[in-house]
C-alpha cells in the first residue's frame, strides 16, 4: 500500500463576471463569493512530519485570489480572452498555485471551486 498525504485549505474571494456566448442570464454581467478549495499531496513528510506547512498553502493561495478579488474577471488575463467560466477558472487558479508550491515531493492535486453553495467544479491533472 503507498502512502498519500492531502491537505486541504479553504479561501474565498468575491468577483463579478459575464459568460460571453451564453444563451442565458449568465451573459450579462453578475457576481459570487466564490469559495476556493486547494488540496496538496505528497506521497511522503517531511523532516518535520509534515506535508507542508498550511501557512504556505494559504499565502499562496491568497496570492492568486487576491489578483481576482473584487475584479470584473473580463477585463483581467487571461480572461479578457478566455471565457471566465467557472471551469476555466478551477484550471487558471489550479495552475496558478502550483507554480507557487510544486517541488520535487509537493503537488497541488486539485481545486474545487464553488459557485455558488450549490454549484462547484473540481479540476485536477492527476494521471
Amino acid at each position: 500500500m503507498t502512502a498519500q498525504y492531502t491537505l486541504k485549505v479553504v479561501t474565498d474571494f468575491a468577483a463579478a463576471h459575464s459568460l460571453r456566448d451564453y444563451p442565458g442570464d449568465c451573459q450579462h454581467l453578475h457576481g459570487h463569493n466564490w469559495k476556493v478549495e486547494v488540496e496538496v499531496a505528497a506521497p511522503a513528510l517531511d523532516r518535520m512530519g509534515m506535508v507542508v506547512d498550511f501557512k504556505r498553502i494559504k499565502q499562496a493561495a491568497r496570492e492568486v485570489t487576491e489578483e481576482l478579488d473584487h475584479r470584473y474577471l473580463n477585463e483581467i488575463p487571461p480572461f479578457d480572452e478566455l471565457n471566465p467560466t467557472a471551469e476555466n477558472m478551477a484550471a487558471y487558479i489550479y495552475r496558478q498555485i502550483g507554480e507557487r508550491l510544486n517541488d520535487q515531493r509537493v503537488k497541488v492535486c486539485a481545486i474545487t471551486l464553488w459557485e455558488t453553495e450549490r454549484a462547484c467544479v473540481r479540476y485536477t491533472e492527476e494521471g
